[in-house]
């Protein structure tokens, strides 16, 4: 699952030109990021469950990439949610509209967003969840802030990267990010650490409430 960045070349036209964001990641690769063994180690199950994510919840896959994740989403909230697939790739989107029609997932609702806006509407999100692409994130607290202003009095966001631990998949280890700086970037856009979850061998997952004020 990767956040992407619009760039000049769109499926289906020309888009204006934008500066181009050279770690996201590119959608011709988008095939590395749906390996079959993704369930074991990812635990997609177990991170929707530590997010409270159920029939009728309204969340967010943010970076959504091919939608590995929206898939998953769409399964857990059916008939009566809703999943917001975000990416800032407009390639990307064109992927999961054409997966949406062709596995018929018919609680996605597609998003065009910016590096800095996920453009989610406001107040209306259960639980964000971001997934492997905290690295691409160039104003992560300003990001979080505004993804901050789409959930719910009682949503959460949910990131999940990979650990430096050197172990298992994901990028290489010049890009990871420590939580320490996940952590930091949330304090800065008014956000407080809720969880850190453990269950994941590979990655670490941390989960974030709006700051009482």
């Amino acid at each position: 699952m990767a956040a992407a960045c619009a760039l000049a070349v769109c499926v289906g036209g020309i888009l204006p030109a934008v500066a181009q964001h050279t770690r996201l990641f590119p959608p011709e690769d988008l095939a590395q990021l749906e390996g079959p063994d993704r369930d074991a180690w990812q635990r997609p199950d177990q991170i929707m469950d530590a997010l409270l994510i159920g029939e009728g919840s309204t969340v967010a896959d943010l970076g959504a990439g091919g939608g590995w994740f929206t898939v998953r989403l769409d399964q857990r909230v059916r008939p009566n949610g809703l999943v917001y697939a975000e990416d800032i790739q407009p390639e990307m989107i064109e992927v999961i509209r054409r997966r949406v029609q062709r596995e018929d997932l018919k609680t996605v609702r597609t998003v065009l967003g910016t590096p800095e806006d996920p453009k989610l509407p406001p107040h209306a999100i259960d639980a964000v969840l971001i997934v492997d692409v905290y690295q691409e994130i160039e104003q992560p607290a300003k990001l979080l802030r505004n993804v901050a202003a789409s959930l719910k009095p009682t949503g959460v966001i949910g990131i999940v990267e990979f650990k430096k631990d050197g172990g298992g998949p994901g990028p290489s280890m010049s890009v990871r990010v420590d939580p320490e700086k996940v952590i930091a970037d949330a304090r800065a856009a008014g956000l407080e650490l809720r969880k850190q979850e453990s269950f994941l061998r590979y990655q670490y997952m941390l989960i974030f409430g709006a700051r009482p004020k």
